[in-house]
């Protein structure tokens, strides 16, 4: 972690929702912001419970408060504000990207040595998972070579436009970390950072493709898509 936020956020309750297919995952959903603290004190416990088949996977639906990740492969030089928001040195892979408010955070907590310990299979279906959900959506949305995330082509800009962001760490075959997807965040927030590492291309969300989606929708295609990629 490089700049901490020192303010804790209040926390708000998790609304628990059954799972759209029977099995041992649990579905979690938590209303207003989580700090980024928080949400990795819950993964790093729940890991290790999953490791040690103390507890039920978990899918994690949240939002943050404004702040910026650092992966893996992150180069300093990305960091084009770095007194605007917390900045955080995390494990997963990848490099600079934004959290904030509108911005759909999925953390997907699951037991890959069940799954056949194939962390390239695993993110094909995460990308998979969120191509196909907004198909739901009318959101016409693709893998590009040599990228990570999910893009959209922009006829009109003559450009492509990353709408969807991947971002995985495995311990002991315990996938955590995960997607976050633009609802409607304040798309001027990625002007701080080169999101990940690529500056020829922009970034969208579903409001500024002109729809109208709700965070709500987002939830429910993804629920929908869930056993259809993943298999529960």
């Amino acid at each position: 972690m490089t700049k901490a936020d020192k303010t804790a956020l209040p926390h708000r309750p998790s609304l628990s929702r059954p799972s759209p297919a029977p099995g041992s995952i649990e579905w979690k959903f938590t209303d207003g912001l989580t700090s980024y603290e928080e949400s990795l004190r819950v993964m790093e416990q729940r890991v290790a419970d999953i490791h040690d088949a103390a507890a039920p996977e978990l899918v994690w639906f949240l939002q943050h408060p404004p702040l910026y990740t650092a992966g893996t492969s992150a180069k300093t030089d990305d960091l084009l504000l770095p007194d605007r928001f917390p900045t955080y040195d995390v494990g997963r892979g990848g490099e600079y990207t934004y959290h904030g408010p509108g911005q759909r955070v999925v953390y997907v907590m699951l037991d890959l040595s069940k799954r056949g310990r194939d962390l390239r299979k695993y993110v094909f279906q995460l990308e998979q998972w969120i191509i196909n959900s907004l198909a739901e959506l009318n959101v016409t949305a693709e893998r590009r070579p040599g990228r990570i995330g999910v893009w959209v082509t922009r006829q009109q800009k003559n450009r492509e436009d990353k709408i969807a962001a991947i971002g995985v760490r495995v311990r002991k075959w315990v996938s955590f970390h995960g997607i976050c997807i633009n609802v409607e965040p304040d798309l001027e927030h990625y002007s701080g950072i080169v999101p990940c590492g690529i500056a020829q291309h922009g970034v969208t969300s579903l409001a500024d493709l002109g729809l109208t989606h709700t965070m709500a929708d987002l939830d429910a295609v993804l629920q929908h898509q869930w056993p259809k990629i993943f298999g529960e």
